[in-house]
């Protein structure tokens, strides 16, 4: 029954992920070194359940398969996904939770998006960092607020 619940809730995970992602993409995908991915607000469901890394991971891969930076964003922005996602669930308190997605984003993404498009580097991770942190920050914080509320309900078996 564990093992069913950790899989649909990675499911749901990854499925309102993509949907938020592909809902906001003018914001969220492009040219611009300023992104604000809405759905990246759900790195910090791995504080709530394991099954939010395998979630954000799939969820990330499915949505940049529609990336105009193309396959090279399927391959490290998942793969930035999935390493903030496991240091997330690491983190000792709540307020460091969004940091892992913030810092390994800045760095994977602003350094992917200065290969892809020659911005410079430290402007590329710059701009990456600053979205990431009103994302993960500002609205991650607001849904945490709110799943502290309603955790035990959603996430029976995880921390809170």
């Amino acid at each position: 029954m564990k093992n069913t619940r950790l899989l649909v809730q990675a499911a749901v995970i990854a499925a309102i992920y993509v949907v938020l992602t592909l809902l906001f993409s003018p914001i969220g995908f492009g040219e611009s070194m300023i992104e604000f991915r809405i759905s990246e607000m759900l790195t910090v469901l791995p504080f709530y359940t394991p099954a939010a890394i395998p979630g954000l991971f799939i969820g990330a891969l499915l949505s940049n398969l529609f990336s105009p930076v193309g396959p090279i964003d399927v391959f490290l922005g998942s793969l930035a996904s999935l390493i903030a996602a496991f240091l997330s669930r690491k983190m000792p308190k709540k307020a460091l939770v969004p940091l892992p997605p913030v810092l390994v984003n800045g760095v994977i993404i602003g350094g992917m998006l200065h290969y892809v498009y020659h911005f410079p580097l430290w402007i590329s991770v710059l701009s990456v960092t600053a979205g990431q942190a009103v994302t993960c920050y500002g609205l991650g914080i607001v849904l945490m607020l709110v799943l502290d509320k309603y955790s035990k309900y959603l996430f029976p078996s995880g921390r809170s």
